[in-house]
């Protein structure tokens, strides 16, 4: 059976709704705040793996037992007032790494809201591959914070709520091949304060620029239109983000991400050509291909192509009429 994607949201009327904060992991919350507690609460299932974005009005404690057998990373994205776990003092964007069967406490000392992967451990070899450090289990056996750089917080509390929110309104439209895609691009988003904090990569020996670029061009064809994450291509050919990098910068001047992209918008073009307005909308097309902002994606588009998605749609079809 192939990956398959699903997303529910509610809204929180009282504390103990958010037993079910994270996904499949029951915490124990006593409220705080004085006042009703209110909030949303919304999870992304992925096969085994899940994302759970929540809010809230009031302060509370949580706490997790040592029962919960999985790997849980989490993400502060906003916060009113003080927040803390374990001994950690948290900010927006900072990124939690709670092992499994490792009991956590979290106080929330006001409104909030926080983002939460819950996964395997033995997962983080296929989600991590390229990366010697993360890809390796034991990484991830100990608590740790991750002070998020204050430009990485800028777009990664914004973007997972966003993600959310479009992935909820078109998850009967998503294809298997394009649910993979969102789930590396979630966990991208939520890990990339850890990879900012990494080390430069300067071990092991690197394969010629051209033939990386070159073997990275052949996985691409065999994809066809399935959108390509860069997280796979790391994993798929066992080099880290910075040595990928440094081979598409050789080769074209510019990163895999700008590479994938350029990939991604030639296949909606394509796309969008062969399709009518009455079999699809241009946000469908743009989704399954990897696009969630849709006003960048409408940018990115008429900058490389000259006009807009909306201009595209149908395009072949209504020549062949004129022809005729």
């Amino acid at each position: 059976m192939g990956t398959r994607l699903s997303v529910t949201s509610c809204d929180l009327n009282g504390f103990e709704g958010l037993h079910e904060a994270v996904q499949g992991s029951h915490v124990d919350v006593m409220q705080l705040g004085r006042g009703t507690l209110r909030g949303r609460l919304s999870h992304v299932g992925i096969d085994d793996f899940s994302l759970s974005v929540g809010s809230f009005n009031v302060g509370v404690r949580t706490q997790r037992t040592s029962s919960d057998t999985k790997l849980i990373v989490g993400m502060l994205l906003s916060a009113e007032d003080r927040v803390s776990h374990f001994a950690f003092d948290m900010r927006p964007a900072d990124v939690l790494v709670i092992p499994p069967s490792v009991e956590h406490d979290g106080i929330f000392h006001g409104a909030s809201s926080y983002a939460a992967l819950r996964f395997d451990l033995a997962d983080v070899a296929n989600i991590f591959a390229g990366d010697a450090r993360l890809s390796d289990p034991a990484t991830w056996c100990e608590k740790n914070r991750y002070r998020a750089d204050p430009a990485v917080a800028t777009v990664t509390t914004a973007r997972l709520p966003q993600i959310v929110s479009r992935l909820a309104q078109h998850q009967d439209t998503l294809t298997e091949a394009s649910a993979d895609f969102w789930k590396r691009a979630i966990v991208d988003c939520v890990t990339a304060t850890i990879f900012q904090s990494l080390p430069p990569d300067e071990t092991g020996t690197l394969p010629s620029a051209l033939r990386l670029v070159h073997d990275v061009e052949d996985y691409l064809a065999a994809a066809e239109a399935r959108p390509v994450h860069v997280s796979e291509l790391c994993a798929a050919f066992q080099v880290s983000r910075r040595r990928l990098h440094r081979a598409f910068h050789d080769a074209f001047g510019i990163g895999p991400v700008t590479f994938l992209r350029h990939k991604r918008l030639c296949a909606i073009y394509s796309a969008l050509k062969d399709l009518s307005p009455g079999e699809t909308t241009v946000t469908e097309v743009a989704l399954r291909h990897g696009f969630v902002e849709l006003g960048r994606f409408s940018r990115y588009y008429r900058t490389l192509f000259g006009e807009y998605p909306s201009q595209t749609l149908g395009q072949r079809g209504r020549r062949a009429r004129f022809a005729n």
